[in-house]
């Protein structure tokens, strides 16, 4: 018997649907590239409920026929290629044939669409693959798509779609990234009813500066490099630009957005010995290859690019980077040439010692009493306790501590249940432990304890105490709030403002005071109390860039491990015998003792000492 059969057209678009049309953006995406294909110059973008209920792009470019249109949801139908030669020489954005057709599949789509050169348009109503109507229609040159109710036909892929905030996200960054790279055609995007975008066309830079902000004109320096392998063109960061989380990195290469790590590296490593570990410089690079010698039919979404000449293109980004950071440094040069220069007069007096005209000879001043090693000023703490040798007397002892050795589980893996252990086994560290604590090379506290030497993180120790008590402040929304005198100014894209709006509940229950000044900007006028000497903007910065598309169940604890991290005190700060035992207290205290909320170890207990002097 014959198992084996054909499966439906409906059924077989809703499953291509999934390699194309993964969410609300992807739509976005395919319908705007169309439009720019179609040589439009103004493109007008509207979501309602994330692109959930309503998705509609509408342009000015050249139409559809009466015929085009309808043959355009079908699959495989397109205008891009018709061999597949043309694979390896695209000019345009799409070519696959398939992003009408299998958004038709999943979503209700009506389109409105007229030639310049015929009087009358066409609507078309498609539902689940199947049209509903063709007919004729008054409308204005070019084409208008309204997506309405994605994924109506499969409930299991629109109850995948995540919150209204992440869904948001996505369609701002894929718009962003279309934008980016066509500054001469117009942008508007609409979110219901509220402007978000308006990007009049111009210059790549005015570009780049109307989606992310003015600070960004003076973070940017120009890259331009054309050889006979590509030509390189775009901006990249200056050093202090230079961020842990949240720069804005994006790679272009003929008009097409790409991710491409290997080219990454080329740009990290250029800046790497100019930036502190761990951050990152902006950058938006644009390259043109011919299209010969690249392959942008890898997947479906077209974000995966492989180039012919990978390494040769690697070694021209790197140089280009380093050329254009050097050429804008700041760093005045040492010119040795004095042809032509004018002699500075030198003035001799009766005694014949010769200077110039009003100064004296130089001399140095020289402090004998300095002593690099003696901390000064007033809020310099000792590096250790004035009793530091009776450490080393209760070292002796320790045979003579409680015979109460350390609680089983003590430092038990992450997630083993270690975060909900009983105050009687912190109440047992705090009762078996010396009262005498040791602070090395400004980054560990160690104390004596039954099982050996204690030695404790002292910044790790401190988050976690900071993380525990931010999260309470959090669950009970009363944490006090410190005004400031003179309110800091902080301006967000439009991405990062959907997220501000989104966790701003949660930033004011920890004392911030956040107030609109519109296009973006916004004023800090309070912060939580105890965040003193810390760079605010920055702290919001890499909260907003850390939240992100996140889950709403997890940003509270993003939010707090934020906070945590920027307040704890840093290593190298010299703590006295009453704030390391206060510390060590707390942190006891803490429901986990063991673990930083990202998972690093805080504690550990050195306890071969004897067999180190065999």
């Amino acid at each position: 018997m014959d198992i084996i059969q054909l499966l439906p057209d409906t059924v077989a678009n809703q499953i291509a649907a999934g390699e194309v049309i993964e969410r609300p953006a992807s739509v976005i995406k395919e319908l705007v590239e169309n439009s720019i294909d179609a040589g439009a110059q103004h493109i007008n973008v509207v979501v309602v409920d994330a692109g959930r209920t309503l998705i509609r792009v509408i342009d000015d470019g050249k139409g559809m026929s009466p015929t085009d249109a309808r043959l355009a949801f079908e699959h495989h139908a397109t205008s891009k290629i018709r061999k597949a030669d043309d694979l390896f020489a695209l000019h345009t954005m799409g070519f696959r044939g398939e992003a009408l057709a299998t958004i038709a599949a999943v979503a209700q789509v009506e389109l409105r669409t007229r030639q310049a050169d015929d009087e009358i348009g066409t609507l078309i109503n498609i539902a689940g693959s199947k049209v509903e109507n063709q007919e004729a229609v008054s409308c204005p040159v070019g084409s208008s798509f309204s997506v309405k109710n994605i994924f109506f036909n499969i409930p299991a892929r629109r109850k995948f779609l995540k919150s209204d905030a992440a869904e948001l996200n996505n369609i701002l960054t894929i718009f962003e990234r279309i934008a980016l790279v066509y500054p001469d055609i117009s942008f508007t995007f609409h979110v219901g009813e509220v402007e978000k975008y308006n990007l009049r066309a111009g210059q790549q830079l005015q570009r780049i500066v109307d989606i992310f902000g003015a600070k960004m004109h003076q973070d940017l320096v120009p890259v331009n490099v054309e050889t006979t392998i590509c030509k390189l063109s775009g901006f990249v960061g200056k050093p202090e630009s230079s961020k842990k989380k949240g720069a804005k990195q994006f790679f272009f290469v003929n008009g097409r957005y790409m991710r491409h790590p290997y080219f990454h590296k080329a740009v990290t490593q250029a800046v790497e010995r100019m930036i502190p570990s761990g951050e990152q410089v902006p950058y938006f690079l644009y390259l043109d290859v011919k299209p010969e010698d690249i392959d942008v039919n890898v997947s479906p979404t077209k974000t995966e690019i492989k180039f012919d000449n990978e390494q040769t293109i690697w070694q021209i980004i790197n140089a280009a980077i380093k050329d254009a950071i050097g050429q804008f440094s700041e760093i005045p040069s040492i010119d040795f040439n004095a042809e032509n220069r004018p002699e500075i007069p030198v003035y001799e007096d009766a005694k014949g010692s010769r200077s110039n005209y009003g100064s004296g000879s130089p001399t140095v001043n020289v402090n004998t009493g300095y002593n690099p090693f003696k901390p000064s000023g007033s809020s310099s703490r000792s590096a250790a306790p004035a009793d530091w040798e009776v450490f080393y007397e209760a070292a002796k002892d320790i045979e003579t501590l409680q015979e109460q050795p350390l609680q089983d589980g003590l430092f038990d893996e992450p997630g083993s249940g270690v975060g909900d252990i009983q105050d009687s086994k912190s109440n047992a560290y705090l009762e078996e432990k010396s009262s005498i604590h040791y602070q090395y090379k400004g980054q560990y506290i160690m104390t004596a304890v039954k099982s050996g030497l204690l030695v404790v993180d002292q910044h790790r120790a401190h988050v976690r105490v900071l993380y525990e008590r931010f999260m309470k402040q959090l669950e009970k929304r009363n944490a006090p709030s410190q005004k400031v005198l003179f309110p800091e100014i902080i301006a967000f894209s439009a991405e990062e403002e959907n997220t501000l709006q989104e966790i701003n509940a949660d930033l004011i229950a920890l004392g911030f005071e956040i107030t609109s000044l519109g296009g973006g900007s916004y004023a800090i006028n309070g912060t939580p109390a105890g965040m003193e000497g810390i760079n605010i903007v920055k702290l919001l910065q890499d909260i907003i860039s850390s939240v992100g598309a996140t889950a709403k169940e997890a940003v509270n604890s993003i939010i707090a491990e934020r906070l945590a991290n920027n307040a704890a005190i840093s290593y190298g700060e010299i703590l006295d015998a009453k704030e390391m035992e206060q510390l060590v207290a707390d942190l006891f205290l803490c429901s986990n003792f063991n673990y930083t909320p990202s998972g690093k170890n805080i504690m550990t207990i050195i306890d071969d000492i004897e067999f180190k002097f065999r």
